[in-house]
């Protein structure tokens, strides 16, 4: 969070949320009332100091006020940044890829990880400030390069068998590399619960914009 923002909530604590102007959109872009938000500077403000509470609501603080997030499809959309890593261990290249969120956080400490035929890759990680472990599905356009960085259980690549057998739920211990830790991967079941709130809305009687 930058500092004018936490020196402005000090000094105006009561500002009511604005809910149901911001939306994060799939491919990670920022939206107000459904119109893309273009300026650079505006973009990395948001990022800095985009935020969570302990609902699993999502939101910007804008200064003293919050403004919650509608969220299209996971909180966090994930890109690849750079090539792959190398092995720090044997100093071999082994396809590690590092993943930076849309606002710019590296994904340090991957859990877990999930795939599914439409939603493509969900990678569950910590963020720093979270009450919540984040989750965040990988760009469209940069899943070709992520599969290099799976693999089966005796550590070989993914083969179309093995990756059709991932997808609907037939190979057990599949692993994703990402920045140095290789995390499970099973395939995202029916009903997943996300476990954060897709459209925050305000309580009945809350002051609130909207």
């Amino acid at each position: 969070m930058d500092d004018i923002v936490a020196q402005a909530m000090a000094r105006w604590p009561d500002v009511p949320a604005v809910y149901g102007w911001l939306r994060l959109d799939r491919r990670g872009r920022w939206l107000v009332k459904d119109e893309p938000i273009g300026h650079r500077p505006t973009v990395e403000f948001i990022g800095r100091n985009y935020l969570c509470d302990a609902h699993g609501r999502h939101y910007f603080q804008n200064g003293p006020q919050r403004v919650f997030v509608d969220i299209d499809h996971f909180p966090h959309v994930l890109h690849i940044e750079g090539g792959p890593v190398p092995d720090g261990t044997s100093g071999t290249d082994v396809g590690r890829c590092a993943l930076v969120t849309h606002a710019g956080t590296p994904v340090v400490q991957p859990s877990r990880a999930w795939v599914h035929p439409d939603h493509g890759v969900i990678v569950a990680f910590d963020w720093p400030g979270s009450p919540l472990p984040a989750l965040g599905s990988v760009l469209d356009r940069d899943l070709p390069a992520l599969v290099e960085s799976f693999s089966a259980p005796d550590g070989n690549a993914l083969d179309a068998d093995a990756w059709e057998c991932l997808l609907h739920g037939r190979l057990a211990g599949a692993r994703l590399s990402i920045g140095g830790l290789r995390v499970a991967v099973e395939p995202l079941p029916a009903g997943f619960e996300s476990g954060f709130v897709r459209a925050p809305r305000p309580a009945p009687g809350e002051d609130a914009c909207t």
